[in-house]
């Protein structure tokens, strides 16, 4: 008697949860099938440079070459991943098995639903190891999804035979060609129905799914929210420690409806749909804890992009001491700005920690005896006890502007959020030399080359040498997972090319992260900052007036003991925190 499924024979049981295999798992499979002597080492590695050129995983490129069969696969992964194996051409798939997971949610994750097991849905996967496609899957269908493993080619022949297929180009020209006439029509806004847009918004599925976005990026902790319209998608990613990863496809059909929704929460014209908008959303989470998401909505053409900037005032890290500083550069940036007078720089790309570290600069400045005015833009913390400006230039409130009002409120300490223009670097560099202290940024690649930056701007020369007392540059990288932590050899090759000398190769121990749960299989969890700390000693204030180049400034600054980026992520490798791979994303060589 056939099971709900259809399945010809006895229904497996429930398999447990998938242990992580994240990037060392394919490295693993091929350890099993030459350890069983199903494919030769020289079999391997051409399948992983194949492998590397089409972007697929190993046990289809190796199957796909004929190295192995589709039975080997799936019989190799269920072993590495203790997972039972299924053969799905023993399965007659009901149909309403079927429709439970869209088809574009199938292809896209290489899964198919097998059967019903109570509150469980059992299924198929090639990478049983994909957390987001069981949270999708779980989230479209309201069950506990129980992942078994089958080879990718097999599954695919399964969604080919299960789901109705697409209308072929040649079908579909043949249509076009038995119409006779064909009209051509412009494409048409119209009005928008405002009512409609409102309705749809409030409808429950769309509320628990924004809700459901909202909360998931709190809890894996992201930076930002992308909901992306396509022509024929909708994406939503999640920016998690500086790096952007899909999260969901919501169907395209509720595109309007979730957007219109994001709308409504930050208070904007959900009639407008042709001019960028911002808002902002403010969130309770718990009892105490409060979000705050900036919104921006930009249109584009094939619908309204939204990006929601997260703002958890919880994590905001204001001790200097846990933001990544070695001992003496944290004591030149201490020193810095405890001087009454003079102005420092921090530099670096956007999302690069910048106003992190200046509000710990202004954290530890704050005092009853202290007048703090800041100009930001936007303000993202609010920081009791300090004077806070947010700009706004369509009324013509920039940095200039709130620089010259700073000037007359008598003023200890200044901040201005980004100096863009001669204008504001100016003003600020006057404050600097009558008395104030200026915390500011600029936008540039390291520490030596804001002189030029500066100068480029029109600031004379003796200018700049009278006003800086320190420049600091500062990336963030990512921190491997301290729970899945593994060795990591790397090639004399690599570790040369890097920046380690030969003296430091022989005591390296480096380590990455595998991937796991805890870090959703990306082997990070978490961030830390790399500093690049450079004094304006009297050697380079004499190179400056002098004309000398970005070049010879950094290598006097070198000479002075200051740590480049790429020297600071080296010793973070060193210890274990972060990856040499990681390391070199982030940072050029010196």
């Amino acid at each position: 008697m056939a099971n709900e499924s259809g399945r010809r024979g006895p229904a497996p049981a429930p398999p447990p949860r998938p242990r992580a295999g994240g990037a060392g798992g394919e490295e693993k499979l091929g350890e099993l099938l030459l350890r069983e002597r199903k494919i030769s080492l020289e079999q391997l590695k051409q399948a992983q440079d194949e492998q590397k050129r089409s972007g697929t995983n190993l046990g289809y490129t190796l199957a796909r070459l004929g190295y192995v069969s589709d039975e080997d696969i799936s019989k190799f992964l269920a072993q590495q991943y203790n997972i039972p194996a299924v053969n799905l051409s023993d399965y007659d798939i009901d149909p309403e098995i079927i429709a439970l997971i869209p088809k574009e949610v199938a292809q896209r994750h290489k899964v198919i639903p097998v059967q019903r097991a109570g509150s469980s849905l059992i299924v198929a996967m090639a990478d049983p190891t994909n957390l987001h496609a069981i949270d999708d899957i779980k989230f479209l269908t309201a069950y506990n999804v129980e992942p078994v493993v089958a080879s990718e080619p097999a599954i695919q022949a399964a969604i080919e035979k299960y789901y109705e297929k697409g209308i072929s180009y040649t079908e579909a020209l043949g249509d076009v060609m038995d119409l006779g006439e064909i009209e051509v029509r412009e494409d048409e806004e119209g009005d928008v129905n405002v009512l409609e847009l409102e309705k749809l918004s409030e409808d429950a599925p769309v509320v628990r799914l924004v809700n459901l976005l909202l909360i998931n990026a709190i809890r894996k902790g992201a930076s930002d929210i992308h909901v992306e319209p396509y022509e024929k998608f909708l994406r939503v990613r999640y920016r998690v420690d500086g790096v952007l990863l899909e999260e969901m496809q919501p169907p395209k059909k509720m595109q309007n409806a979730i957007c219109s929704r994001l709308k409504i929460m930050s208070s904007l014209d959900i009639a407008e749909r042709r001019l960028p908008q911002d808002g902002r959303i403010k969130l309770r989470v718990g009892k105490d804890k409060e979000m705050d998401f900036r919104v921006s909505v930009l249109p584009t053409l094939f619908g309204e992009k939204v990006v929601l900037r997260l703002l958890d005032k919880s994590s905001l890290q204001l001790d200097m001491t846990k933001l990544g500083f070695e001992p003496v550069a944290l004591e030149h940036f201490r020193k810095a700005i405890y001087m009454p007078y003079g102005m420092c720089l921090v530099t670096g790309p956007t999302g690069s920690g910048k106003t992190t570290t200046l509000y710990s600069a202004l954290s530890e400045l704050n005092r009853p005896s202290h007048n703090i005015s800041t100009a930001e833009d936007p303000v993202e913390y609010n920081l009791p006890g300090i004077n806070q400006v947010q700009m706004h230039d369509e009324i013509g409130l920039n940095f200039a502007a709130s620089l010259r009002s700073f000037l007359r409120q008598d003023p200890d300490i200044i901040m201005v959020g980004e100096i863009r223009d001669f204008e504001t670097a100016e003003i600020g560099i006057k404050a600097a030399l009558t008395g104030h202290l200026v915390l500011s940024t600029l936008h540039t690649n390291d520490a030596p080359s804001s002189i030029s930056r500066l100068l480029n701007m029109g600031i004379e020369p003796f200018l700049v040498t009278a006003s800086i007392n320190l420049i600091l540059a500062q990336r963030l990288v990512r921190k491997n997972c301290g729970a899945c932590g593994i060795d990591d050899p790397q090639s004399p090759k690599v570790l040369l090319d890097a920046g380690f000398t030969e003296d430091e190769m022989g005591q390296l121990k480096l380590k990455r992260g595998r991937g796991c749960r805890e870090c959703s299989n990306t082997g990070y969890r978490g961030r830390i900052a790399l500093y690049e700390v450079m004094p304006f000693s009297e050697d380079l204030k004499e190179m400056v007036l002098q004309g000398a180049s970005t070049a010879e400034l950094k290598a006097q600054a070198v000479r002075d003991g200051m740590t480049t980026l790429r020297r600071a992520g080296l010793n973070k490798v060193k210890e274990g925190m972060s990856s040499i791979e990681e390391v070199l994303r982030v940072t050029a060589m010196d």
